[in-house]
């Protein structure tokens, strides 16, 4: 496992909708939440692929699923998965 998924400490989302689609007015497919400062983005699957720009701005490297039943995370950085984080 990669040392940014084992570092990974709760943190609560900003909101509960992608930050940047809700400014424009736009909707979303699933949403992600940075480990690393709770902002809250739309996937990749959403057109507007905002975690993925939060992460290539910020450089944090964890991000979590949103979706209702979901606890899977992500390491951008390794690519790599792991079944559950906190929250």
């Amino acid at each position: 496992m990669c040392q940014h998924l084992e570092s990974v400490k709760p943190i609560a989302p900003n909101g509960s909708g992608c930050e940047e689609c809700l400014k424009m007015g736009d909707v979303w497919v699933h949403l992600r939440l940075c480990m690393g400062c709770g902002h809250v983005g739309c996937c990749d699957s959403s057109k507007n692929k905002h975690a993925t720009k939060h992460f290539r701005k910020t450089h944090h490297p964890v991000v979590r699923s949103l979706e209702p039943g979901e606890e899977w995370g992500y390491c951008y950085l390794d690519d790599e998965m792991v079944e559950s984080l906190p929250l």
